[in-house]
């Protein structure tokens, strides 16, 4: 089953095809959808792509309580992802494309077990200002909680401003996102569990407990910092960010 749905969702996420809920007609646990979600990947690295980090979802408390969970979630990045700043992304890449803006870290040495808050500056490097475009591959963005995970936590693309040393308070920055120079949302760092460096741990946790080593030079995606925004062809995006700088793209 595990290998069945994962070509599943990684054919509807390299044909850019939407598809039904797994869930609908196959019942999985979460610990199925990790495995899913891994087979899916692997699908991604046989075809060249190389992993390049972790990104977190469900780092606020209303999405934990929408999503009726308890925990966060992580989902894995690869360099197919990785877009330049500046750069102009396809639309045609994405089924129904969202875009949220984030805090993203750079792994100093390499992270194979849980770790603590008095340990992040042994392994952490950097911060950046970036954006996550997340593209369910669900038809009308709809899943429950096994089927986004089994999708990579609708991971499909991101941006990463320039690095800015951790020496800086980071748990309550003012964060805009705009859309052709608008604010379309605006938010602050503690949106992410009420301190991004949260998510960092977090994430060494989730990578720990599911086999995933993130090694010296990868990356942590926070988590969203305000509501996703619908994204539509032409638009100029960008993520603002207090002390961190500024990040964006265009969508072609």
């Amino acid at each position: 089953m595990i290998e069945e749905l994962a070509k599943i969702v990684d054919t509807a996420a390299h044909h850019v095809q939407p598809i039904p809920q797994l869930s609908l007609t196959k019942a999985f646990s979460v610990a199925d959808a990790y495995a899913i979600q891994a087979a899916s990947i692997g699908r991604r690295y046989e075809r060249g792509e190389q992993f390049v980090g972790v990104k977190m979802g469900f780092t606020s408390k209303a999405k934990m309580e929408q999503m009726g969970v308890h925990d966060m979630i992580y989902g894995r990045l690869t360099d197919g992802m990785l877009l330049q700043q500046g750069a102009t992304v396809p639309f045609s890449k994405f089924i129904h494309p969202r875009a949220e803006p984030e805090l993203c870290f750079l792994v100093k040495q390499q992270i194979d077990r849980p770790i603590t808050l008095e340990e992040i500056p042994d392994f952490i490097e950097s911060v950046a200002a970036a954006i996550e475009i997340i593209d369910s591959r669900y038809q009308n963005f709809k899943f429950s909680l096994e089927d986004v995970i089994a999708d990579n936590c609708s991971s499909a693309g991101l941006v990463v401003g320039d690095w800015q040393p951790i020496d800086q308070p980071i748990d309550d920055l003012k964060i805009d996102l705009r859309i052709n120079g608008e604010i379309v949302q605006q938010g602050t760092s503690a949106a992410i569990l009420g301190n991004p460096w949260e998510s960092v741990i977090a994430a060494a946790r989730l990578s720990a407990t599911y086999g995933q080593v993130l090694p010296a030079g990868s990356l942590i995606m926070a988590g969203a910092a305000t509501s996703a925004v619908y994204l539509q062809a032409g638009q100029q995006v960008e993520a603002v960010v207090e002390r961190l700088g500024r990040v964006g793209f265009k969508m072609g």
